[in-house]
C-alpha cells in the first residue's frame, strides 16, 4: 500500500486523472494535483482540503520541478503526450523519481523508448509509457499468455467494447497522431511499423462467450504495437476493434463518458481477447471489465505501488509486461478485471 507516499499527478483534473487521484487515495498514497490549468486545479483541490495543488506547464521546467518536489513518483495523465511526455520525463529525471504515463499515442510512446532508454537506464530509474487500458493491459495479457515461450509467430489483441464515448483528451491525442502520420494508418508487421494509405480490413473476430463473434476493424492499431514488441520476440502484432466502437470514437458528435455508478464509471463494458500463436499452437488470455478510462486508474496505481516497493524486473524505459510479473499483476487486478488464461 501507499503508506502515505506522495505521488504527483500531472493532468489531475482530466477525466482519467480524476480516477487516478481517487485510486491513489484508496491505496494509501497522497496525490499532489498538478496540471496546466490553475483554475481547474483549484476546483479539484476544493473537494478535499488535504490535497495540494501545484500548477505547472510543460513550457516551464521550473514549475514542473516545483510540482514534483518531494514526490516519490509522477503519473502523467495529460495528453496529447506528444507534447507533455518529454518535459515531464525530464522533470522526473531531474527529481530522480519514476515516471509512469497513460499514453495511447503510438508515436509518443515510440519517442519515449527512443529518447530516454539510455538515460533512464544510466540513472537507474524506471520510465513506463502506456501503463493504461491501451498499451499496458494488452501487453500484460500477451506476456501472461506467452507463459514459458521465449518467442511467438504472431500476437492478436482484439478489443470488444460495448461503446467508445471519447474524452476530450482522446480526441486531442487522436488529432495529433493523425497529423504526425500525415493521414496514413499504421500496423506492425515483419518486425517493424509499416505506414499505409489503404483502408483497414473488416473481418469477424471469434470473441469468447457471451460476446461471441463480432465484426471488427482489422489493423485498428493501438499502443500495443509499441509495448508488446519492445520486449517480446513477436514479428506480427495486430490489434482489432469492434466496428460499433470504432464508429463511436470517430463520430464528431459522439458524447463524452457519462457516470453510471457511485464510482463515476460509465456503463461501457469491455472484453480484451489476446491470442498468441507459435508453430500452430495457440494460447489465449481474456480480460473483462467496465469503463476503459476508469480501469486505467488501478492499472497505473498498481504499477506505481510495485515500482516503489521494488517489485520490478529491470530499470530504464520498460513496458508493463517487461517490468512486472504479468500473471501476478493481473491477479492483483481481480477486483477490477476478470481474467481467464488458456495456456
Amino acid at each position: 500500500m501507499g503508506s502515505g507516499l506522495t505521488v504527483a499527478v500531472f493532468g489531475a483534473y482530466g477525466h482519467t486523472g480524476r480516477f487516478v487521484v481517487a485510486q491513489l487515495r484508496d491505496r494509501g498514497f497522497v496525490p499532489v494535483l498538478s496540471g496546466r490549468d490553475a483554475a481547474k486545479l483549484r476546483v479539484l483541490a476544493a473537494s478535499d482540503p488535504d490535497l495540494d495543488a501545484r500548477p505547472a506547464s510543460v513550457d516551464d521546467p521550473a514549475s514542473l520541478d516545483r510540482a514534483l518536489a518531494g514526490a516519490a513518483a509522477v503519473i502523467n495523465c495529460a495528453g496529447p503526450f506528444a507534447t507533455t511526455a518529454a518535459p515531464v520525463i525530464e522533470a522526473a529525471l531531474r527529481a530522480g523519481i519514476p515516471y509512469v504515463d497513460v499514453a495511447a499515442e503510438i508515436e509518443a510512446n515510440l519517442d519515449t523508448f527512443t529518447h530516454f532508454t539510455d538515460r533512464a537506464r544510466a540513472a537507474g530509474t524506471v520510465i513506463v509509457p502506456a501503463m493504461a487500458f491501451y498499451g499496458g493491459l494488452g501487453d500484460l495479457l500477451a506476456t501472461a499468455a506467452m507463459g514459458d515461450w521465449t518467442a511467438a509467430d504472431e500476437a492478436h489483441i482484439a478489443y470488444g467494447l460495448s461503446s467508445w464515448h471519447p474524452t476530450a483528451g482522446t480526441r486531442a491525442a487522436g488529432a495529433v497522431s493523425r497529423q504526425r502520420r500525415g493521414g496514413r494508418r499504421v500496423r506492425y508487421t515483419n518486425g517493424r511499423l509499416e505506414y499505409r494509405h489503404d483502408d483497414p480490413p473488416t473481418l469477424e473476430w471469434p470473441f469468447p462467450d457471451p460476446m461471441g463473434p463480432r465484426a471488427v476493424i482489422g489493423e485498428f492499431t493501438m499502443a500495443d504495437v509499441v509495448t508488446v514488441p519492445s520486449h517480446l520476440s513477436i514479428p506480427e502484432v495486430r490489434t482489432y476493434m469492434t466496428v460499433e466502437a470504432a464508429r463511436d470514437v470517430s463520430a464528431p458528435d459522439a458524447p463524452t463518458p457519462t457516470a453510471a455508478d457511485e464510482r463515476g464509471r460509465s456503463a461501457q463494458t469491455f472484453l480484451v481477447d489476446v491470442v498468441v500463436r507459435s508453430g500452430g499452437i495457440e494460447r489465449r488470455a481474456v480480460a473483462r471489465g467496465q469503463d476503459i478510462y476508469a480501469v486505467t486508474a488501478p492499472l497505473v496505481v498498481e504499477a506505481v505501488d510495485r515500482i516503489l516497493t521494488g517489485r520490478t524486473r529491470t530499470v530504464g524505459v520498460a513496458s508493463a509486461g517487461e517490468l512486472f510479473d504479468a500473471p501476478d499483476f493481473l491477479r492483483a487486478m481481480s477486483s477490477h478485471i476478470s481474467l481467464e488464461l488458456r495456456l
